[in-house]
């Protein structure tokens, strides 16, 4: 993740390219900016995970605890590449409709997001 150059203004690239000015301010407020940022992102991210976590007990299908496992070590999941027709990085199958009906579940019950918006190839994340 990108922290010092999102928050680095144009101006402030030119005046630590140049070498013009004290840069060291202008590097302390931008590391300061992102720093905010990242905290809040992770914070969010911790209370998503154990929102997952929480809700394994209720999911009934076969090989539901590795695909939230899945869900929590990657950024984005593809029902039909990562959990179909086996469980990336388990030998745990799963078919098509599975695949897709439980990340549908999860959507459902709010703990995962589908981020593509699109009706056909879905990836979905927490």
């Amino acid at each position: 993740m990108p922290l010092l150059a999102t928050h680095l203004a144009r101006r402030d690239i030119l005046v630590i390219a140049d070498g013009e000015d004290d840069v060291l301010p202008r590097v302390h407020l931008a590391i300061l900016a992102a720093c905010d940022g990242v905290i809040r992102k992770a914070a969010d991210l911790d209370r998503r995970a154990a929102k997952v976590q929480m809700i394994a007990p209720k999911l009934r299908a076969k090989g539901s605890d590795e695909a939230l496992a899945l869900f929590l070590s990657h950024d984005a999941v593809s029902s039909s590449g990562m959990l179909s027709p086996t469980i990336k990085g388990t030998s745990v199958t799963m078919t098509d409709r599975a695949a897709r009906r439980l990340c549908d579940r999860l959507v459902e019950l709010g703990v995962v997001r589908e981020l593509t918006g699109r009706a056909t190839f879905r990836l979905y994340g927490v």
